[in-house]
């Protein structure tokens, strides 16, 4: 794709309003400013929930190999430790 393609999109009434005032409160200086700025939000937004949705992935599939070796290790807490 060329740099600085240019695209049209038509808004409804309301959307744009809601684009006139996000110019207002985001201190844009155009439309176009704020579409960006919401497309990249959206995808910083998708991407932390791609990568949370790994991480939770990873934790689910060793999460028994874990609390075993956990377990395994519980006794060694206080060993070498003399009770008073």
């Amino acid at each position: 794709m060329k740099s600085n393609t240019k695209s049209s999109i038509t808004l409804p009434a309301e959307e744009l309003k809601l684009v006139l005032e996000l110019m207002r409160r985001t201190g844009a200086k155009t439309k176009v400013e704020v579409i960006r700025l919401g497309l990249r939000q959206l995808k910083e937004t998708t991407d932390r929930q791609r990568l949370r949705q790994g991480y939770q992935a990873a934790a689910k599939s060793t999460r028994a190999v874990t609390e075993a070796e956990l377990e395994d290790l519980d006794s060694l807490t206080a060993e070498g430790l003399e009770k008073s």
